[in-house]
């Protein structure tokens, strides 16, 4: 079954607000082995002008897959997730994000399409703190292999 194109543009609700902690990042930085001093050691980070820690650029990626489920899981779209492969994932940042932040995020689905048998889903993930402040901007794309 294909995806349902008629999705593009559709955006669903903003998420709960993330809490990004110290040790998220420094548990995240360290799994990716991201050894930078600024994602580890608050008064690394404040030398280079931040509040506090820093998270590596990739960081997002753990709050915008979370508030993408809500697509993903949407029957109505038809996501076979047992089928699902990464695709491509790309960042576009207003600032960095740091230990202390509240993150929000709202997800729109940007384009649906097929080729060789395969769907491609590509979620655009806006992040944002509550009041409304851009932090960084996510795209995903993810295929959806066919039955071939």
């Amino acid at each position: 079954m294909s995806l349902d194109p008629s999705f593009v543009g559709r955006t669903y609700p903003p998420t709960a607000p993330y809490q990004v902690g110290r040790e998220k990042i420094r548990e995240f930085a360290t799994a990716i082995g991201a050894a930078d001093p600024a994602h580890h050691d608050p008064e690394a980070a404040r030398a280079l002008g931040h509040p506090d820690v820093v998270a590596p650029p990739t960081f997002p990626v753990v709050v915008s897959m979370a508030a993408s489920q809500q697509i993903i899981d949407d029957p109505a779209l038809g996501v076979d997730y047992s089928r699902v492969v990464h695709g491509d994932q790309r960042f576009a940042y207003t600032r960095p994000v740091v230990a202390g932040d509240e993150l929000v995020c709202v997800c729109v689905v940007e384009d649906v399409s097929s080729r060789g048998g395969h769907d491609f889903l590509t979620i655009r993930t806006e992040v944002a703190t509550p009041a409304g402040e851009p932090v960084v901007t996510v795209w995903s794309k993810i295929v959806v292999r066919g039955e071939g």
